[in-house]
């Protein structure tokens, strides 16, 4: 199984951070938009009773069909803080993806890779830890800024740190719609990243891994609270 540490405090958490980082793979191009697995992680929270579920969900990459699912239910063990937000989420998420039969293959997160204020969101966090390919697919744009893309899906802008360093891409999924804003995780090229967001986004401007995720950890997340 794999697991992380949760840290005592928020200076060993960017300690963790900062030593993660710089095993971040950034030069290989990745899976192939359309084949093979994918899978889509999210989590929700129940705060009044400390609760966290989180759901992997992996699809047919070429048919975006549903093949296995799964979902784990945890205390919350790290407070809020911004920037620190994977050590709320990672252990649970975690321990979804350890419960699938089926292999992973690309992991699709709801938020940030390299768009991040250190560098390291979930993306590249869960990339690190488990070694798989995997993407930050977020639905703001958080503190970075962008000029607005054209309106065609498909079509993109560099979404920009506040130094001027491009972070990763505000792209339009559907025709007319608010974009969604992707970044790279861990051995995924950011080209490679904005073509599996179209390829997992063929009806609505969130990728189907997110909409099954999405639903299913709410779902575990009440059944949990009872």
């Amino acid at each position: 199984m794999t697991s992380v540490k949760t840290p005592e405090d928020e200076a060993e958490a960017r300690a963790i951070q900062d030593e993660l980082r710089h095993q971040v793979v950034l030069d290989q191009p990745g899976p192939p938009p359309g084949r093979g697995l994918v899978t889509g992680v999210d989590v929700a929270y129940d705060d009044e009773r400390d609760l966290v579920a989180a759901a992997a969900v992996v699809l047919d990459a070429a048919t975006l069909e549903v093949v296995e699912q799964a979902t784990a239910v945890g205390r919350v063990s790290f407070p809020y803080v911004p920037g620190l937000l994977a050590f709320r989420e990672l252990p649970t998420v975690l321990a979804a993806l350890d419960a699938l039969t089926a292999p992973p293959g690309l992991v699709v997160c709801d938020g940030y890779g390299l768009a991040h204020p250190r560098g390291f969101g979930l993306a590249c966090h869960l990339g690190v830890v488990t070694g798989l390919p995997a993407i930050g697919i977020a639905k703001n744009p958080f503190t970075f800024t962008y000029e607005e893309p054209g309106a065609r899906r498909g079509d993109a802008a560099p979404l920009l740190a506040p130094d001027g360093t491009v972070v990763g891409r505000a792209l339009r999924t559907q025709d007319g719609i608010k974009p969604v804003y992707v970044s790279v995780g861990h051995r995924v090229s950011l080209d490679n990243a904005c073509a599996q967001a179209l390829a997992l986004s063929p009806r609505f401007r969130i990728p189907e891994t997110t909409r099954h995720a999405d639903s299913l950890c709410r779902r575990a997340l009440r059944e949990a609270a009872g």
